[in-house]
């Protein structure tokens, strides 16, 4: 067979035609592993999924409002926050160099362009399930059987609050007005705007899209308008920068240490997260993996040129020492040395408060998929609370719960070093199961080649998903190394890797209780999980995980199929009828038979 090059955005030799089945089977079993043929209703073809897995909603209760437009600005919306306006300084004091800073900016667009094939394929394997990292790992590590997603769901939920990025937007609604507020009134601006965050995505799904898309437009319009701004210094045409070109000469002048490094790419992938935010929303999408590989990466492009931009203009504006340690933000001193202190100024400040705002939407908006389908996995309690989309076609469940998390940690923790304790705890965890979740995929090519499963739409590059693992275990080997103040040289009073050992905590914790519920605790009982199939009135449908006597586990096994529905017992003139029907492990659904 001749060798023919694949770009890593486009599909492979199946297309968009979706996968080629080697087997029309609605269940396969591999050993202990089962898979079942499911159709969701946003116009994917037909995808196994391991049957542990939450069920595939086959017309989703969120319906399907997500086009090319509002994929494009959930991902800008999530990745333009503050990262650009506040990180420069710092990414450029700890990579030493002007130089060597752009070349991070480019390098975050590199690593996330690699984490969005992975993110791809994946969803060219399972294109009918919102919720990305969620699905991913889920089928991924199917066994031990819900090991994987309890971890994964519990960090999640627990770290999934908002509070540094309501307490910034606070900061500059006072900054507009020149305000230094008390602690207080710091937490009461923060509490307000993001109850008018959550307000704004509860009551509408469309309206919540399509208020995240224009806050969108005007955060890509003001770096637009700051590249052109720089552009103009650079080229001399402003009276107030005399040396416009001064940073730019010998640019790569200058020393590094790990420690920087390492942190300079952290606040590097900080400000590229959001990426894979439409990921979260795949079962909106109609036709998902051909309108996020496209629209997806046309976002992350135009992202990572206006950062790159954005930072020239702040290079020719600023001098390297004054931008380096400046305690301001970069676009805060850019506009003031270019247009004089005052209005501009405080324009500034308000289109900064509203690319926050816009962050936190697309952040709610995403999430909260992705906290949903941790909730219908079935191993969270309540699957209905997670799983329903009751009274207003949203997820009211995830919004409330993550508003009532945020609001808690913006009230409780004292300025200082709890609030960027608590903040810094959700880095490390994250860069754990991003290795898990790079690595898997070759796991998952391996189990569905085995099975004589279909092959994906989409396949990454493997030296793709090599560089994505290699960057990844970087990030968690890294924050070992002690910073230039030693011990206790971080950004807490205490011993600096304090969030480390807690992250690590966190997940050892998980792997503890998974033990005891799932293993230890129904043998001690007499009891084992199974799970079932919930199907709510608003049409969402969920697992639940029950307990069934060890008596009645054959039985069960025998009235209820793979993924946890009850087997109907038809005719043959019956089953004709429902020829037309999708069928799962070859039986017809209930709620076929009840159409």
């Amino acid at each position: 067979m001749p060798f023919r090059l694949r770009r890593p955005f486009q599909p492979s030799d199946d297309g968009d035609r979706g996968p080629r089945a080697e087997s029309d089977a609605a269940e396969i079993t591999d050993g202990s592993l089962q898979y079942t043929l499911e159709k969701g209703g946003n116009d994917s073809q037909p995808s196994y999924q391991e049957a542990s897995g939450a069920p595939v909603e086959h017309h989703s209760p969120l319906g399907y409002a997500v086009g090319p437009v509002t994929i494009v600005f959930l991902n800008v919306s999530k990745m333009i926050g503050t990262g650009v306006y506040s990180t420069p300084s710092t990414i450029l004091k700890g990579t030493g160099s002007v130089g060597l800073s752009l070349v991070y900016w480019a390098l975050g667009y590199l690593t996330s362009l690699a984490s969005l094939a992975v993110y791809l394929e994946y969803a060219a394997y399972f294109p009918n399930r919102s919720g990305s990292e969620v699905v991913y790992l889920e089928q991924a590590y199917p066994r031990p059987r819900w090991l994987v997603p309890t971890a994964f769901a519990f960090v999640s939920v627990v770290l999934s609050f908002s509070s540094g990025n309501a307490i910034v937007l606070a900061q500059y609604l006072f900054r507009i007005h020149g305000h230094v507020p008390s602690d207080w009134q710091l937490k009461g601006v923060a509490v307000a705007g993001y109850t008018v965050t959550t307000l704004c995505v509860v009551f509408s799904t469309r309206y919540s899209y399509w208020l995240s898309n224009g806050v969108g437009v005007i955060k890509v319009i003001t770096l637009v308008f700051i590249a052109i701004t720089g552009l103009v210094v650079l080229g001399g045409h402003v009276s107030a920068v005399p040396n416009p070109t001064a940073n730019f000469t010998d640019a790569f002048a200058g020393d590094a240490t790990p420690y920087g490094l390492t942190n300079a790419l952290y606040k590097i992938i900080f400000s590229y997260a959001g990426f894979e935010n439409a990921f979260n929303v795949v079962n909106e999408v109609k036709n998902p993996v051909r309108q996020i590989r496209r629209n997806g990466f046309l976002a992350l492009t135009m992202v990572a040129v206006l950062y790159i931009f954005a930072n020239i203009a702040y290079l020719a504006a600023i001098p390297k020492d004054e931008l380096r340690d400046a305690r301001e933000i970069a676009a805060s001193i850019f506009f003031t040395r270019v247009f004089g202190s005052g209005g501009a100024t405080r324009g500034l400040n308000f289109l900064i408060a509203l690319s926050a705002f816009g962050n936190l939407l697309a952040a709610l908006l995403g999430s909260s998929r992705l906290v949903r389908e941790c909730g219908r996995q079935g191993i969270l309690p309540y699957p209905r609370f997670w799983a329903s989309t009751r009274p207003f076609g949203t997820p009211l469940g995830p919004y409330l719960f993550k508003y009532g998390l945020t609001v808690l940690l913006i009230l409780a923790p004292p300025a200082g070093d709890a609030f960027n304790f608590i903040t810094d705890l959700q880095i490390y965890p994250s860069a754990f199961f991003h290795v898990l979740l790079a690595a898997g995929l070759y796991a998952v090519r391996h189990r569905r080649r085995r099975a004589g499963l279909p092959r994906a739409a989409f396949r990454a590059w493997d030296a793709v998903v090599g560089f994505s693992i290699v960057v990844y275990v970087y990030l968690l080997v890294m924050p070992w190394y002690p910073p230039a103040g030693g011990r206790f040289g971080g950004d807490v009073s205490f011993w600096y890797a304090t969030y480390v050992v807690t992250g690590i905590g966190i997940i050892v914790g998980c792997g503890v209780y998974y033990y005891l519920w799932i293993w230890a605790v129904p043998r001690w009982r007499g009891y084992r999980i199974r799970q079932e199939t919930l199907v709510l009135e608003d049409g969402a449908v969920s697992h639940n995980l029950v307990k069934v006597p060890v008596a009645g586990i054959a039985e069960w096994d025998a009235t209820h199929d793979a993924v946890g529905r009850p087997l109907e017992r038809i005719s043959g003139s019956e089953l004709e009828q429902n020829a037309g029907n999708e069928k799962v492990g070859a039986v017809v659904r209930t709620g076929d038979l009840e159409k």
